[in-house]
């Protein structure tokens, strides 16, 4: 396909894409956020074993995730894709299935973005979403004495990337973004919040450093199904909300199981324990091995 016919038929998908900048007019008396995250073929996916609709899906997902982790209704999404040339039209008529099936039920609307050629896929989704004025959840409220939570259940995708069968497997392709339960947070006035992308024992450390406190977990977490301990603190992509609270909060929320797994400490500034053992971050980053 060429790039006309690739916009003609995003715009032939109900989008909101033809001209130079997208124009989108936001409430009055709210904050709009903004998130973007790259998809990139053999980092996040493999194209013998994730279909291009997964792609998709996946792409949107992980910015989705982020919009839920601000406590933010989801509005509209940019998204540029890269290509090589041996991928066929209808690759990229499947990627764009999966990205506007996912993006139909959460209202978003694809509102433009960019094509191109490349040795490898390349995704990168831009998401913007609206939370009333000075109400977004942030990383950076937690205090001592708060309780720990997080939703769902946790290792499911790793588990399911080293075995690529069963439900963490789908888990691990069509992470579920989880949109009401951040809504419904943020409306509870929860003091924290993030999305679990790179692992449970790296995510607390960055949402203690951002609020200058420690954390003690019980050693009860929720596991998923055959996932292994490992696989829950360090395993990524799980995109379950990491949040604290002041004040107990039910075991389900917005259809969502609930789980308490510690309390926030006021000791130096984020240091994790375990099941009173210290607790080293394992999960993944981009640039742990980079030199300076």
């Amino acid at each position: 396909m060429r790039e006309t016919e690739i916009v003609e038929y995003i715009r032939g998908l109900g989008s909101g894409i033809g001209d130079d900048c997208a124009v989108f007019q936001p409430r009055a008396r709210e904050d709009l956020v903004f998130t973007t995250d790259f998809v990139l073929e053999s980092r996040h996916f493999e194209l013998s074993t994730h279909t291009a609709a997964d792609v998709g899906h996946k792409a949107l997902a992980r910015s989705l995730s982020d919009l839920a982790a601000m406590g933010a209704e989801p509005a509209f999404c940019l998204v540029s894709l890269a290509i090589p040339p041996k991928l066929a039209s209808r690759w990229v008529k499947e990627f764009y299935g999966g990205l506007t099936a996912l993006a139909t039920r959460f209202g978003v609307t694809l509102a433009g973005g960019d094509t191109a050629r490349f040795e490898r896929v390349v995704v990168d989704v831009m998401c913007c979403g609206r939370v009333p004025r000075g109400k977004a959840l942030l990383r950076s409220g937690a205090q001592p004495g708060d309780a720990i939570y997080v939703t769902g259940e946790l290792g499911a995708s790793a588990h399911g990337l080293t075995t690529k069968r069963g439900e963490a497997w789908k888990r691990h392709l069509r992470p579920e973004p989880r949109i009401a339960a951040g809504l419904a947070l943020r409306k509870l006035g929860v003091s924290a919040c993030m999305d679990l992308s790179d692992g449970l024992s790296l995510d607390l450390v960055r949402l203690c450093k951002e609020s200058r406190v420690s954390a003690e977990l019980t050693g009860e977490l929720p596991i998923a199904r055959g996932a292994s301990l490992d696989e829950a603190l360090n395993g990524g992509e799980d995109y379950e909300l990491l949040f604290t609270s002041r004040r107990n909060l039910p075991h389900e929320i917005a259809g969502v199981t609930v789980t308490r797994i510690g309390r926030i400490t006021s000791q130096r500034p984020a240091r994790i324990r375990f099941a009173g053992r210290p607790l080293k971050p394992k999960a993944f980053d981009h640039f742990a091995e980079a030199k300076s």
